[in-house]
């Protein structure tokens, strides 16, 4: 553990290394007089001991604090401490009861009524009563988010409060910031309990102190919140169809390039992000020529419209599951140089709408890393270079500009609202698929309308760049909230060059004629794209991973053989729960049956992602049961539950996986066909 200061105090000489009293010592022959015994705070090392595990960084600032800096604490009538703090307009206030704090804090847990709530937010630490009271209401399963933006506080109480117990759980985050990277980096692990119920405690002192931190602390974890349950719908949603897709198109993951071959490719080089914003149609001359001295990516959704104005870029995106997406790539004159940079999960039918053109011309595509491709065909064949999911096509043109040391990046038409109240600029191919409901009484405008008006409940009002208010809904401010984050975390310098729509936190605004006259001027060297004269194809792999994918084949059937057995034993405990002796010997074939199983790791973990609702289920099944305390047979037949749900969400992935590698099957067998010399 790192020292801390006052158990180890520092030099009062830093350039010699020593203490010029023990230095006169020795040129005397005296020794200076030393205090017989050293006090030592063993609360405060024991809490520290724990935070140094959990988070060093702010055990760090912690033990930096001057002692002057610490709160006055007194001890209360009934003896544990009480703090006092002196407010912005001369007040003095304490932080607890001078009478009794911890039944102070004890009857306040009491007033509360959501007893079962898996995520605690308290404002403002004080001494921790308040915690500690928390965590014997809640229990130790509980995850504690604490907002306190004073490092002086935390560290009084961490020298008078005993708050080990909650600290051993590692269920605890001190939030002392509300930047959105150094947010989300804190309680990103704890997006699934968010989801299972979270209660917001306010004592009433955290009303007068710090009480705006806190009430923008709670609305920042709120949009979080949002953020973390869009995706984690999105995620078992469509668990089973995002499996299929990155099953279907691994004959492309592994013939085609890594990102590798563009690793720092355009380092210091400005990027222009296109978006399909309402915005962008204002911008779609400027952009012409632009080629020559910037990186272009564009999003799917305006290849079609940037194409059609003439409009050259180097890069598109794609990562939409449904097949409805081919629609961007069909019946258009795509140039040889475009690369379509995509994740596996996107649909197959995107993917082949680009490669397929014809064998003089084909298709330059990088899929990203994929944990479940890797599954499918081992490391050696699936390991590809990593870059972070993106949310939207755009947030992944942004981490591959990023990857690719473009710096700054420009966004256009990022509008993330609905400026002049429309969703799309006018003329992208989602306008195209509107023509057959168009006529006398169905216009364009209507349509655009109606595809705001359908998001009414979710609708809220942002502000925009120029501060007036704007309607957005709530999956755009989700996006919102990761692109502010991914930029706050961003070493590049990023240009808001949309001209309207939200404002960004962390961008600077230009216009777009601006951010060209500063950054794009000077053409690019034409030896950065002689990435284009790569080995595009690699036919010699399709065997030896479709050789793999039959492998997990077989290694599913033994895999489903035990979870019945297990789903047939289970079933026959339920009855056994009052005679221990018949029930203990299925347990412990049950028990073998686990080990089996763990040991199939590889086929286990695909089993696992591809029903994705039975392990949230059973995560929310193990907060019940830790809520309700039950002991013996009730215990046992709570588990028991559990179990069974679980084993029928993983019999369940069996029958969902089988039909998925059968399909990647084929679509090898199609490959290895077309590909044969």
């Amino acid at each position: 553990m790192p020292p801390i200061g006052a158990a180890f105090p520092k030099s009062r000489d830093p350039e010699h290394g020593f203490d010029p009293a023990v230095g006169d010592a020795r040129r005397t022959g005296r020794m200076p007089a030393v205090p017989s015994a050293t006090h030592v705070n063993s609360t405060y090392v024991e809490n520290m001991r724990r935070l140094w595990r959990l988070d060093a960084r702010l055990a760090q600032r912690i033990d930096e604090v001057p002692p002057d800096d610490l709160l006055a604490v007194e001890a209360s009538r009934a003896g544990p401490p009480t703090a006092a703090v002196v407010t912005g307009d001369g007040r003095r206030l304490y932080l607890h009861s001078r009478y009794d704090p911890q039944r102070e804090a004890m009857d306040f847990c009491a007033t509360l009524e959501t007893r079962d709530a898996a995520c605690i937010v308290l404002s403002g630490l004080g001494l921790g009563h308040h915690l500690r009271a928390l965590h014997d209401e809640y229990g130790s399963g509980s995850t504690f988010l604490i907002s306190e933006p004073d490092t002086a506080t935390i560290a009084t109480a961490f020298r008078h409060t005993d708050l080990t117990a909650v600290l051993d759980s590692g269920r605890i985050e001190f939030i002392t910031r509300l930047d959105k990277s150094y947010l989300h980096e804190r309680i990103g692990r704890f997006a699934t309990v968010l989801m299972l119920g979270t209660q917001f405690v306010v004592p009433p002192v955290s009303l007068q102190v710090g009480a705006d931190f806190h009430q923008a602390c709670r609305e920042a974890i709120l949009a979080f919140a949002a953020y973390a349950k869009m995706s984690l719908v999105t995620l078992v949603k469509n668990a089973g169809i995002t499996c299929g897709n990155v099953a279907d198109n691994l004959p492309t993951y592994v013939s085609t390039p890594s990102l590798d071959v563009l690793r720092r490719r355009f380092e210091g080089a400005p990027a222009i992000l296109v978006a399909a914003g309402p915005s962008l149609g204002r911008h779609l001359d400027r952009l012409r020529g632009l080629d020559q001295r910037a990186v272009v990516v564009t999003a799917q959704t305006t290849l079609r419209l940037l194409l059609g104005h003439g409009v050259h870029p180097h890069f598109v995106t794609a990562l939409d599951y449904s097949s409805v997406s081919k629609q961007f790539f069909e019946n258009l004159d795509i140039p040889d140089d475009l690369v379509l940079v995509a994740e596996p999960k996107a649909s197959c039918a995107v993917i082949d709408a680009f490669e397929r053109r014809d064998d003089a011309h084909p298709g330059r595509t990088i899929l990203l890393d994929n944990v479940f491709a890797r599954r499918c065909v081992g490391e050696t064949l699936g390991k590809r270079a990593a870059l972070e999911p993106g949310a939207t096509v755009m947030h992944l043109a942004f981490y591959l500009a990023e990857w690719m040391g473009c710096d700054p990046i420009i966004l256009v038409g990022q509008d993330l609202g609905f400026s002049g109240h429309v969703y799309y600029t006018p003329g992208v191919t989602m306008h195209r698929s509107w023509d057959p409901e168009l006529g006398r009484f169905g216009t364009l405008e209507m349509k655009e309308w109606e595809r705001i008006v359908r998001h009414r409940p979710i609708l809220r009002k942002i502000l925009d760049i120029h501060g007036r208010e704007i309607y957005t809904d709530e999956q755009m401010y989700t996006y919102l909230q990761q692109f502010e984050r991914d930029i706050g975390r961003s070493r590049c310098r990023v240009i808001d060059a949309t001209e309207g729509g939200a404002r960004i936190a962390g961008s600077e605004l230009m216009t777009l004629d601006e951010a060209i006259g500063l950054f794009c001027t000077r053409p690019i060297d034409g030896s950065r794209f002689d990435y284009l004269r790569s080995n595009w194809r690699r036919p010699d792999r399709l065997a030896p991973a479709r050789d793999a994918v039959r492998q997990r084949r077989s290694a599913l059937e033994e895999f489903r053989r035990l979870c019945e057995e297990t789903r047939r034993l289970l079933d026959d405990m339920k009855s056994l729960t009052d005679r221990p002796d018949e029930f203990n010997r299925r347990l412990a074939r049950v028990d073998d049956l686990r080990t089996r199983v763990q040991q199939q790791d590889t086929i286990f973990q695909m089993v696992r992602e591809v029903s994705q609702l039975g392990e949230l289920q059973k995560i929310a099944a193990d907060r019940r049961m830790e809520m309700t305390k039950n002991a013996g047979a009730a215990r046992a037949r709570q588990q028991l539950a559990r179990d069974m749900q679980f084993i029928d969400a993983l019999l369940d992935g069996c029958d969902r996986l089988g039909v998925i590698l059968d399909g990647a099957l084929s679509r090898f067998d199609v490959a290895l066909r077309d590909h044969k010399p």
